[in-house]
């Protein structure tokens, strides 16, 4: 995600947050008030069902009345009801009050549960909730990829929940019925991949029918005199014992009538079992239902929350069982109506998305519980406009959107749906002809996109963008935006009165728009520009020139077309008589791509900014010292020398003297950049202080800001002083700031743009932004990829798969398209082995995305009818050894040529060609071979796919699971045989379902963010207390945001459980990190990196539970998804099974044990090298096995490895070489002492006196402790004289990197490496 500048909040604020540390802390602290002030304490009420005792509610003051009946409607005994008002003292409640505002409302009050007549509305409500409550169990929803369903298989191996449940069975002594042998496939060394296990088969999914068939009745709506009876609807419905009835919903409820399928007769029935509510009337009618439908509200509301909430935005799942398809009326009426939002259950309803998406922006933002409201509604809007554009999308490409422009061809048509516009990533009207035509189009809708994200972020008060959502659907992508008002009914050239509709050849611009502009000119680094219009007037622009301006019939001022926010990325521009710097032109730069609009990436801009800060910060501090030197003042020398002494001598001044440092710099205005003061506030701790504005937003590069801190606390007045003035003039130019007197560099995006024309007075500055922009497409090449593989190497970024390799490198700034080059250069690397599975990652990245491309066209020719046969064959052709895969091609397309002629005016997703039947294996690979030299610039010498998988280390299954996710491909989960060479792996039966691929906007809690920062910051200076208080206070303020569900709050609750279980309060880390593991499965999907990394973490606290078998299961199930994601050779694999190794150890699993940490061993020594401390520690935990075993000479081989590595790395003193040393005597002693009593044995036989020998279990302590150590966990002596200590030591620690002392390599001291209290 682009993280806006320091804009998270609003531009005032963050100038305010700019005065150094000592008034951000304040803030934070009036921040910590607020929040005080918004829990009011709950209190309790009584609620009084008809037909159920009364029970209690706890409720809080805030919440609305509507929240109570949403509670209600979930309980298992109140849930058939639907239709009700809540009474106090006979007084109906308004469902949008508050309960604070309700009179007389108080703890111990009774609210009674009163029946109302129902209206069509909550009849149809009714209906729907029921079916959703026999739906409940039932996982169709989540594989369909409706409703926000997703799935999650954690209570599989949990068995249920770890709560109580858990603690119930570990009764007994655990060891003895534990099975610990994991399946085959999941041992080291294990070859076979399958597919089955990535779903297991959940038990109470089986589902309990409780009816045969719900729908509705033939004979709705009813007619006019059975309206004035009160009839509203009428069901029909097939009970399990075969009865077939028919049900009339009137007013007064639900009851039988004596219609049957072809006659009509609404009297009532006799008896007619008159309820108001549906399962009422069931339940009388059909004893199966009654006992079924029970058990079923039982087992939904025994199921963890989590696994049944909505997540914010749709999550599809690439593989699903096959179905059975059954009726469901609720389904069927909504395919047909537009059911967008719980609300609407009347058809034809719609809503304005664009009023509601600006209003949400409009909402006051002076405290936070005004913040909070505000995120809350903005998020929320934008989470339905991405459902509903998702839907809209996938309707206009299936041809069931009628286009507003129907006579033109179809490439060229647009739709309106449900007041959202639809157009399709084709050129049209020859619009992007200059800037590569149909590629440029599919291009542009991500690049503006991403504008929209950005504009969106800084948030500035009166400057509107469209909702924007982008959807890749069947080959086809679609731009779906909120409408302008008044828009339709002008011709563009009326509208637009800020920039250009012919990409710069005819300017306008407008005041108001360039005030509001202004304000996002620093944040997004835009710099204010003058061109030249057709008449050769100079006109001024605040952004490139196709961004329009457009006031809409709401007088709000509109901003569209962002596509170039950011700067053209020179790499890939080659222009004319321009050369690039050498850095560049050594890789092969500039390069040919396939449009022009490549741009640079948002983090990109930041990092160079950032790089330059730091540059600009040295040459004025040397200058200012050759000066000082020059001057030879006695007096001047000192104090630079007091300055810089005094951190590193005590440790309570240096917050001090930082604070008047970065105070008294921005008073001399070295710097007015908004965000360089917040990220470059030097160390962690003021980092926290400054409430982190940026921190995470990207790696700040703190390593060479040595004299920044004493050189700002020195320069107090530069500009009066004339050569300080000459220095501070001197460095701006050295690093193309485009001021004199302060640091500020701005990029002017309409650089290199055809058909743009700047006037003749600003040929300084154009070259100026000329050479800014090279630099930084350099600056690219020369440190980022560099720094990308560097933190590889040294595992910081640890990329799993497709996604989290396209995550590191947008990180860093580097777009994808630099994917090749990134794998050049991990190939010239000297530590190129210890890189390999970034590699191997990167590679079939590329692979997958070049197949994309060409699966895109591809699927472009295929019509409807022929879609599951086309998306098979174009997999077998991929993915399958079988050398002449032959598509199969529906039978029926082949006779009828009749209907050819007709089809001028086909739906856009209708191609009749049947050119896709005729591509072959050996062509697919040919085309992925140039696409990828052509677009990549990358060589793959393979002509198959077997090659490929041999030459490069891949498995067909991973190829498999990227290729589906990126396309949208759902396939039937069973174990394919791809390296058959006599039948084709896939049949058109296998492919189930083709998904949208959605990019979108992601709105961000701002104030929980920074809660959560300084939450973090805190625990690294090891204040673990305060850290917890401020992450739960974050995780309150997510929940507000984004309700129950969302990545971030994933996040938050890893980090929460984390603490719990280093504070030692296991039970709660357990809960937390459960919460966060379901979270996973459910938001980013059940096999995704983070998931695999949640389930270890649960798995270490569910053993330090004592739930050993539960922790075994989960190691397993980690192993399993990491095996099918990337594979077992890769550096995160030696962890894993680390864990599992020594779990089997401490349930004297040995020889299991040791299969495992003998892996874990040749992984480490691969990736870390032989002489690193991992591998030390493996070495050990090998050895302790073998102990165990009564192996001597296997254990003292090993621990004498590890011993030497201890002693070369850390020499003789150091306790760790000290303990080695202590548990090799040991191990020898053991060793004599089993030979002695062998000795005795043959030379006395039997009769021999043996001396009893000490075989040792591990204890759990041992194994647990072992554990932590390896998963980076210390626990602190937490006496009050060790935690000063620490502190004292992580602030030294602090002040040496600052001053730029902490050159020694990290391998000398261990803390570093194994103690370092993690954050992750």
């Amino acid at each position: 995600m682009v993280n806006g500048d320091g804009a998270h909040g609003h531009t005032e604020e963050a100038e305010s947050k700019q005065d150094g540390n000592g008034e951000a802390d304040g803030g934070e602290e009036s921040n910590e008030q607020e929040v005080i002030v918004i829990q009011d304490t709950g209190f309790t009420v009584k609620i009084q069902a008809p037909g159920t005792e009364p029970f209690d509610l706890q409720v809080s003051p805030q919440e609305m009345v509507q929240e109570i009946h949403q509670v209600l409607m979930d309980r298992e005994d109140t849930c058939h009801r639907t239709c009700f008002s809540l009474q106090l003292d006979g007084n109906v409640l308004d469902n949008f009050a508050e309960l604070k505002s309700i009179e007389g409302l108080q703890e111990g009050s009774l609210l009674k549960v009163v029946e109302e007549p129902y209206t069509v509305r909550e009849a149809r409500i009714h209906v729907r909730h029921i079916r959703d409550l026999l739906k409940s169990l039932d996982p169709s929803d989540a594989y369909n990829g409706v409703d926000c369903n997703s799935l999650s298989f954690l209570s599989i191996f949990t068995d249920g929940d770890l709560g109580d449940s858990g603690k119930r069975k570990k009764k007994g002594s655990e060891l003895e019925q534990i099975d610990c042998t994991p399946p085959e496939h999941i041992l080291p060394g294990s070859k076979e991949r399958p597919l089955v296990p990535l779903q297991p088969q959940n038990k109470d999914w089986k589902p309990m029918q409780c009816l045969k068939v719900l729908t509705m009745s033939g004979w709705n709506p009813p007619p006019g005199n059975r309206k004035m009876h009160g009839d509203l609807m009428y069901l029909y419905i097939v009970t399990v014992e075969e009865r077939h009835v028919s049900v009339t919903a009137s007013t007064r409820g639900f009851y039988l009538n004596q219609s049957t399928t072809y006659t009509f007769n609404p009297k009532p029935a006799n008896p007619s079992f008159l309820s108001h509510s549906l399962v009422e009337l069931l339940s009388q009618i059909s004893p199966a239902f009654k006992k079924n439908f029970t058990a079923l509200q039982k087992k939904r509301v025994q199921r963890h929350p989590f696994e049944r909430i909505a997540t914010p935005f749709q999550v599809y799942s690439w593989t699903a069982p096959q179905v059975d398809h059954a009726m469901d009326c609720v389904r069927a009426e909504d395919a047909y109506t537009s059911r967008l939002g719980y609300e609407e259950h009347i058809p034809g309803q719609t809503r304005d998305w664009n009023e509601e998406l600006q209003t949400t922006r409009e909402l006051p933002r002076k405290n936070l519980p005004e913040r909070l409201l505000r995120e809350r509604a903005i998020f929320k809007v934008h989470s339905d406009f991405a459902a509903a554009a998702t839907r809209g999308a996938m309707a206009v490409i299936d041809g069931n959107v009628m286009a507003i422009n129907p006579g033109e061809e179809t490439r060229m048509q647009m739709f309106i749906w449900n007041n959202i516009f639809f157009s399709l990533g084709f050129d049209v009207r020859d619009h992007y002809r200059e800037l590569g035509g149909d590629a440029a189009a599919h291009a542009a809708p991500t690049n503006d996109l991403n504008g929209v994200r950005a504009y969106g972020a800084v948030d500035v008060e009166g400057l509107y963008t469209l909702g924007t959502v982008v959807v890749d659907y069947r080959g086809y992508r679609v731009t779906a935006q909120s409408i302008i008002p008044g828009i339709l009914e002008r011709e563009q050239e009326q509208s637009v009165i800020y920039g250009s509709i012919d990409f710069g050849k005819t300017v306008v611009s407008h005041s108001k728009y360039l005030e509001l502009l202004e304000k996002t000119s620093r944040p997004l680094k835009v710099q204010r520009h003058n061109v030249l219009n057709e008449k050769n007037e100079t006109v001024e622009l605040c952004s490139s020139v196709e961004c329009k301006g457009i006031i809409g019939n709401d007088g709000r001022h509109y901003i569209l077309d962002l596509l170039r926010t950011f700067p053209p990325d020179l790499n890939f521009l080659p222009v004319d008589g321009e050369e690039l710097p050498p850095e560049s032109q050594r890789q092969g730069f500039p390069r040919q791509h396939r449009h022009r609009l490549a741009c640079l990436r948002q983090e990109l801009i930041e990092a160079f900014v950032e790089h330059r800060y730091l540059l600009f910060m040295k040459m004025a501090a040397l200058q200012l010292m050759q000066q000082k030197a020059n001057k030879d003042t006695k007096t001047d020398a000192l104090a630079i020398t007091e300055t810089s002494e005094t951190p590193s001598e005590s440790n309570a001044d240096t917050t001090q003297t930082q604070t008047t440092a970065s105070e008294s710099s921005s008073a001399t205005e070295v710097s007015t950049d908004n965000t360089s003061q917040t990220d470059n506030s030097t160390s962690a701790a003021s980092q926290a202080e400054t409430d982190g504005e940026e921190s995470s937003s990207k790696p700040t590069t703190n390593g060479p800001l040595d004299l920044t801190t004493t050189q700002n606390g020195e320069c107090k007045s530069p500009l009066e002083d004339p050569k300080s003035r000459e220095v501070v003039l001197n460095a701006c130019k050295a690093v193309g700031s485009i001021s004199n007197t302060s640091f500020d560099i701005r990029f002017n995006p309409d650089i290199f743009s055809p058909g743009v024309r700047f006037p003749d007075d600003s040929t300084d500055d154009v070259q100026k932004q000329k050479q800014l922009l090279k630099d930084a497409a350099a600056f690219l090449v020369s440190c980022q990829i560099p720094s990308l593989v560097k933190d590889c190497l040294d595992h910081s970024a640890l990329p799993m798969d497709g996604a989290t390799l396209t995550e590191a490198l947008h990180q860093r700034g580097i777009n994808v398209r630099y994917l090749g080059s990134v794998l050049e250069f991990v190939d010239k690397t000297p530590a190129k082995a210890q890189l390999e599975h970034f590699y191997r990652i990167g590679i079939s990245e590329l692979i997958t995305r070049c197949a994309k491309h060409i699966f895109k066209t591809y699927l472009q020719g295929v019509e409807l009818s022929a879609l599951s046969a086309a998306v098979s064959h174009f997999l077998n052709c991929f993915l399958s050894s079988f050398p002449d895969a032959v598509a199969h091609l529906p039978p029926d397309e082949l006779v009828s040529r009749r209907k050819s002629r007709k089809r001028r005016n086909r739906v856009p997703g209708g191609g009749d060609n049947t050119a896709w039947a005729s591509l072959t294996p050996n062509e697919l690979w040919k085309n992925i071979a140039s696409e990828a030299q052509s677009y990549y610039h990358f060589t793959i010498q393979c002509e198959s796919v077997d090659q490929v998988v041999e030459k490069y280390g891949l498995q067909k299954t991973t190829l498999l699971r990227e290729i589906s996710i990126k396309t949208g491909i759902q396939i039937l989960i069973k174990e394919y045989n791809f390296d058959s060479r006599h039948k084709p792996a896939f049949t058109e039966e296998d492919i189930l379902n083709i998904f949208p691929v959605v990019k979108h906007v992601n709105p961000k809690a701002s104030d929980a963010f920074h809660f959560f920062q300084s939450g973090q910051a805190k625990v690294q200076q090891g204040f673990l207390k305060e850290g917890c208080e401020l992450i739960n206070e974050a995780l309150n303020l997510f929940n507000n945001v984004y309700g129950a569900m969302h990545v971030e709050i994933c996040a938050c609750l890893r980090l929460l459980a984390r603490l719990n279980y280093i504070m030692g309060d296991h039970p709660e880390a357990l809960s937390n990190q459960q919460k966060a593991v379901l979270m996973s499965e459910r938001v980013l999907g059940i096999e995704h990196p983070n998931t695999i990394q949640e389930y270890m973490h649960l798995a270490l606290y569910c053993f330090a539970n004592g739930q050993l078998s539960t922790a075994l299961k989960l190691l397993y199930r980690a192993r399993y998804l990491m095996l099918l994601v990337s594979g077992e050779d890769h550096p995160e694999m030696a962890l894993l099974d680390s864990n599992i190794g020594l779990v089997l150890h401490g349930v004297m699993e040995y020889d299991l044990s040791l299969r495992f940490l003998e892996n874990a061993l040749t992984i480490n020594t691969k990736y870390h090298g032989p002489r690193s401390l991992k591998v030390a520690l493996s070495h050990h935990l090998v050895a302790r096995v073998y102990e165990s075993k009564a192996e001597f000479r296997s254990a003292l081989q090993h621990e004498k490895e590890g011993y030497t590595i201890y002693k070369n790395q850390m020499g003789e003193a150091h306790e760790k070489t000290k303990e080695s040393s202590e548990y090799l005597k040991y191990l020898t002693q053991q060793a004599v002492a089993l030979q002695r009593t062998m000795n005795e044995i043959y030379k006395n036989g039997s009769n021999a006196s043996i001396m009893p020998l000490k075989f040792t279990a591990p204890s759990m302590a041992s194994v647990l402790e072992q554990l932590n150590i390896i998963n980076g966990i210390i626990f602190i002596p937490l006496s009050q004289k060790d935690l000063e200590n620490l502190k004292a030591e992580v602030q030294r620690r602090q002040q040496l990197q600052e001053l730029g002392k902490s050159e020694e390599p990290t391998e000398d001291s261990p803390l570093e490496l194994e103690d370092k209290i993690p954050i992750d």
